[in-house]
């Protein structure tokens, strides 16, 4: 006996040749949009043989629900999405990117959709009397004692995104925007591309568990290869990568179908296959042994400032790097925080959800810890994690950065539309593709101009706000200018809501109790 599924497909059947004889009678013609209908037909007989059961029991029908399910983050994006719910940037963050690009006015009227009395909401207190903020405090200088070619950066630049995860108009168009701004982008563990060196705008050098582009033919470190690179003019900086935001502990892979040729030469790997990058360094696996390899690095490199990236996760093995420092003499000359809240690259969904530290309560720990030692003022800390504006840039640097890295803001300034197909190489916009038919659709001059405009603007926003806190500078930025309001009740600022630390008070034994068991767990021999 038929199942109900089988016995409708039998009756469609029976009805189109029915209705085919009576058309080819009435109307030859007439066949010619009749025959989709056995078109439909054979789509039904594979989808009763298919290994969906919603086709199997509803054959043809069915495959509404495919098609709305696929078109289903669109319909969301644009048709039902709040300015303020979407994920991860919300319809009002995009707008403020994409208006500063363009160079337009970014007021709004009728006042602020934010939920002001939400839990999780943050804000600050404007002075009375504000201050005029110099345009130089825009720009921060990197490079501690042990470092002889100190770079003069921007408080803002583009943050780690390789060739390679990013089309080649995207790196050009990023590069020429640098070069227009006189600011500085993360080349990303991809190593330095032909695109990174067209416009000549500053590279900061990520360097990751891969050693692309400074990679012996067994995949470790060649030092060799990496001073000649590291020598040229553009690069002002070295940054070892540890870990990322996206996915801490698990390394990183770019498929196959996006290493083609440029990108397997341009990382020194096989083209077509799976590039992988380690989970962990081969170079070192002890705290001691990090701070070696980033001196032997600044050595190599005549000087330039040389710093790690990471995603904060044990907190004893990043103090077991502060012990290092004292134990050593060794110190980075700058430390990148990651977020843990996620970044460009493609990821497993627990580890975007559930690894690592968030950025804001990060940060704290950081500063409080490079105070801890004596070594706060020597050390540039920059925050990299879900920065597009420049409340997000206040924010973090009271929270204990001195400067921030953005990368999907930049993203969305030279086109990116939130689309999250990054990982497939379908990006609509050509920004995340090495399809060159997607790729050439990104106009390279137009959205050089809107990386500069985003960047300038952010930067002029960040010595506004400041300026309103009645603050002469970003350096004087602390925890008790932002306020954080929790679930319930008042909110409270940033300085009581975490341990203070004052310099030099892990040397004398004054660690608050909430770090003390952590330092005296932490070692400057292991991890």
């Amino acid at each position: 006996m038929l199942g109900f599924p089988r016995l409708i497909y039998t009756l469609f059947v029976v009805a189109t040749l029915l209705l085919g004889v009576a058309i080819s009678i009435w109307n030859p013609y007439g066949l010619i949009p009749w025959a989709v209908l056995p078109l439909l037909a054979v789509v039904g007989a594979f989808d009763l043989r298919s290994r969906h059961n919603v086709l199997r029991n509803y054959p043809i029908l069915g495959h509404l629900r495919y098609l709305l399910e696929f078109v289903r983050p669109e319909l969301r994006q644009y048709f039902f999405e709040s300015e303020q719910s979407g994920r991860p940037f919300n319809r009002e963050q995009r707008n403020i990117v994409n208006k500063r690009a363009d160079g337009q006015n970014d007021t709004v009227p009728f006042g602020t959709r934010r939920d002001v009395e939400g839990a999780g909401a943050d804000f600050a207190q404007h002075s009375i009397v504000p201050k005029q903020v110099d345009r130089a405090y825009g720009r921060i200088m990197i490079g501690g004692p042990q470092c002889s070619k100190p770079y003069d950066s921007s408080r803002l630049n583009i943050s780690a995104m390789s060739f390679g995860s990013l089309s080649s108009n995207a790196v050009l168009a990023m590069n020429k925007g640098a070069k227009l701004g006189n600011f500085a982008q993360d080349t990303g563990e991809g190593a330095i591309s032909p695109y990174h060196k067209v416009h000549d705008g500053d590279l900061i050098w990520e360097i990751a568990s891969g050693y692309f582009g400074c990679r012996t033919r067994d995949g470790g470190f060649d030092s060799d290869e990496f001073a000649r690179k590291a020598s040229d003019d553009q690069v002002k900086m070295v940054e070892i990568k540890i870990s990322q935001g996206a996915k801490p502990g698990h390394g990183g892979l770019l498929p196959g179908v996006k290493v083609n040729r440029e990108i397997a030469r341009t990382r020194e790997v096989e083209e077509g296959k799976d590039c992988i990058s380690p989970a962990q360094h081969a170079e070192f696996d002890t705290p001691v042994g990090l701070l070696r390899f980033m001196q032997r690095l600044r050595e190599l490199c005549g000087g330039k400032p040389v710093g790690f990236k990471l995603c904060l996760g044990k907190r004893d093995e990043f103090m077991g790097i502060c012990k290092a420092m004292l134990e050593s003499g060794i110190q980075p000359d700058f430390i990148t925080i990651d977020g843990a809240e996620g970044g460009t690259g493609a990821a497993p969904a627990e580890f975007e959800d559930f690894i690592g530290t968030y950025i804001n309560e990060a940060l704290p720990f950081v500063d409080n810890c490079l105070k801890g030692i004596g070594k706060r003022d020597e050390i540039v800390v920059i925050a990299s994690g879900k920065v597009a504006t420049g409340f997000d840039m206040v924010t973090k640097i009271a929270l204990g950065a001195d400067m921030c890295n953005a990368a999907r803001a930049f993203m969305f300034s030279v086109g990116c539309i939130q689309a999250q197909r990054c990982h497939t190489d379908t990006c609509p916009t050509g920004v995340t593709t090495q399809n060159p038919a997607r790729s050439r659709s990104l106009d390279v001059p137009s959205k050089a101009l809107r990386v500069r405009n985003f960047h300038d603007a952010t930067i002029q926003s960040l010595l506004d706000i400041t300026g309103a806190l009645g603050l002469a500078s970003p350096d004087l930025l602390g925890p008790e200018h932002i306020y954080h309001r929790p679930e319930y009740g008042p909110a409270y600022t940033y300085r009581e809501m975490h341990p203070q630390v004052a310099t030099g008070d892990f040397l004398s034994g004054e660690l608050p109790p909430d770090y003390a068991a952590d330092w005296e767990k932490a070692s400057a021999g292991r991890f």
